[in-house]
């Protein structure tokens, strides 16, 4: 969904999660696994960049995660925007939440391993984290000094752009 700013806010921040990929459709834990785009996922991200410019968006800055499916929708909505030179920062910190020993597995086979209601706790809450992996906690910890140190001072700048995660967006918005 695509809020318009308006009323008070002369600056703004838009949140955009990356699109389908590959593990996805797969029904893969991919965390801080590097998975590709489908066609799906890139027709996703160029709707996400038609959709920002028919509200006429222009961003005085873009940040992604270094995952390649961040990149490449963050490039795919910039070049839908009309805004093909504006070279998104590139941050590490901005990476999916790392699942861990779930990470490459399928769902069907995490359940078996370590039971449905383990799965659920470690996929919802705050503080646990499945085994060798992050909490959603250690990703708030692992963002926020990142936002604090390039994206806010962006956004004293301009309307700015960040394509990331699912679970790194949800950690960012909590923490603002």
């Amino acid at each position: 969904m695509i809020h318009d700013c308006k009323g008070p806010v002369t600056r703004c921040l838009v949140l955009v999660r990356h699109g389908q990929r590959v593990a996805n459709r797969s029904g893969l834990f991919t965390g801080l696994l590097d998975s590709p785009l489908t066609e799906q996922g890139r027709m996703e991200a160029e709707t996400a960049g038609r959709r920002l410019a028919e509200r006429r968006w222009r961003f005085s800055a873009a940040f992604t995660s270094t995952l390649t499916r961040a990149v490449v929708s963050g490039r795919l909505i910039l070049d839908a925007l009309g805004q093909p030179g504006l070279v998104p920062q590139r941050f590490a910190a901005l990476v999916e939440r790392d699942y861990g020993d779930l990470s490459g597995l399928d769902k069907i086979a995490a359940v078996a391993r370590w039971g449905a209601e383990r799965i659920e706790t470690w996929s919802r809450s705050y503080a646990e984290a499945p085994p060798n992996g992050e909490s959603l906690r250690d990703t708030v910890s692992r963002i926020v000094p990142c936002y604090l140190r390039t994206i806010q001072p962006a956004v004293m700048g301009g309307d700015v752009l960040v394509v990331a995660h699912g679970k790194c967006l949800r950690a960012l918005v909590m923490a603002l």
